[in-house]
């Protein structure tokens, strides 16, 4: 996203990293962008509107009624002036106000009054962060498209350790001015999401943990990025992302025929999705009942649908993804050649609190000639990054 001449919307919230607010103004300004500060009744408890006046160039606003504004509407003025509503830092208590909808001040009325892309840098105590509840608040936020970026890791204010550092402004900027903005305008791109289910009787299935959201955020990034995206998504309970098309499968067979079919004109294939290696040979008309202490079924191999893609005539660039425990790396240079794959995106399962059913991951992806690591972070951030580097790639292919 170039900044210059774009208007800003900065919301600042109670927190101790409210002081980064001025630099951040200033970083914002240095790239031409157009600057308004809203600033919370606990924000001005750690910096003072004066300050921020001084670097943005505007009045700094505050009030949700104010006598001054236009016919005392003064956010609806906002919420229309502004391209991007920045909100750095969020607090836990912010986020948890906009997640479900709470408007009792300038800034909250503000996120339900615009149309304008939201973005939010959080900060906060790492317990705090990692509290149940902020992160069932975060996945709201990011199912109904708001950007996270960071937060970081390290020593904080407290003294604790952890994530939940507000990134640094310039790093907040540069986030904001690589986004992926339009790169795949007209392209198609059909993504598989969530896991599969493979039924042993009417009561029982074999599955896997995965929950959907990274493919889920991928759709959301390709959508942002301009493309026409076809979701394939195994049994999941994520609300679709605005603007796919959503075909909704069970087994890893039903998956691979909707794919194979979907890909016909596609330009883009991502496999996100978790599918069974193997399914039941037969399976039971009647629930299986335990009658013996041993039981065996013999399964047999469901279609690979990611070669099948890979290996058709006229491929689609093709993006596999490898969750692996152990030799990351190796297991995916190994998928990347045995399948024929244009890029690969690895993650290591075994690290906790990433991965499957997490709202954070880490990617290392891998291509021929090159690859590139993509630090822990929300699962919208990494897949902002990946769409960006698989456009990258496929451009030049």
């Amino acid at each position: 996203m170039l900044l210059a001449n774009k208007h800003i919307l900065l919301g600042v919230t109670g927190g101790i990293a409210a002081y980064k607010a001025p630099d951040l103004v200033r970083k914002l300004t240095a790239q031409g962008a157009n600057v308004r500060v809203v600033l919370t009744k606990g924000a001005a408890e750690f910096v003072s509107p004066m300050s921020l006046q001084a670097v943005s160039g505007n009045p700094v606003h505050h009030t949700l009624l104010d006598p001054a504004a236009e016919a005392a509407m003064g956010h609806i003025e906002l919420a229309k002036w502004a391209d991007l509503l920045l909100i750095a830092p969020a607090t836990a208590h912010c986020m948890a106000k906009l997640a479900h909808g709470l408007a009792d001040d300038l800034l909250t009325t503000l996120y339900l009054a615009t149309t304008a892309k939201v973005v939010l840098a959080p900060a906060m105590n790492q317990q705090m962060w990692k509290a149940p509840s902020t992160q069932a608040n975060l996945s709201i936020l990011q199912q109904r498209g708001v950007a996270i970026l960071g937060p970081a890791d390290g020593e904080q204010a407290c003294g604790d350790v952890g994530v939940g550092r507000m990134l640094e402004p310039m790093d907040i900027v540069n986030q904001l001015t690589t986004s992926t903005a339009q790169v795949l305008q007209g392209k198609k791109v059909v993504i598989t999401a969530g896991p599969t289910r493979e039924e042993l009787d009417p009561v029982r299935y074999i599955s896997n943990h995965s929950s959907g959201k990274m493919g889920y955020a991928i759709a959301q990034a390709a959508v942002a990025a301009g493309a026409q995206v076809e979701l394939v998504s195994g049994p999941v309970t994520l609300p679709v992302p605005a603007g796919c098309a959503i075909h909704r499968t069970v087994s890893a067979q039903q998956m691979h025929a909707q794919v194979m079919h979907s890909v016909k004109d596609a330009d883009i294939f991502i496999a996100t999705a978790a599918v069974a290696d193997y399914r039941p040979k037969q399976v039971a008309a009647q629930k299986i009942k335990k009658n013996n202490d041993e039981l065996t079924l013999t399964f047999v191999k469901n279609p690979d649908i990611l070669n099948d893609v890979a290996n058709l005539p006229d491929a689609p660039f093709t993006v596999g993804f490898a969750a692996e425990s152990e030799n990351v790396e190796a297991y995916a240079r190994k998928k990347l050649a045995s399948k024929k794959l244009a890029m690969i995106a690895a993650n290591d399962i075994s690290q906790p609190g990433l991965g499957f059913n997490s709202d954070r991951n880490a990617l290392h992806v891998i291509w021929n000639g090159g690859d590139k690591k993509l630090p822990t972070g929300s699962k919208m951030m990494l897949a902002e990054a990946l769409i960006s580097l698989i456009a990258e790639q496929y451009n030049k292919s």
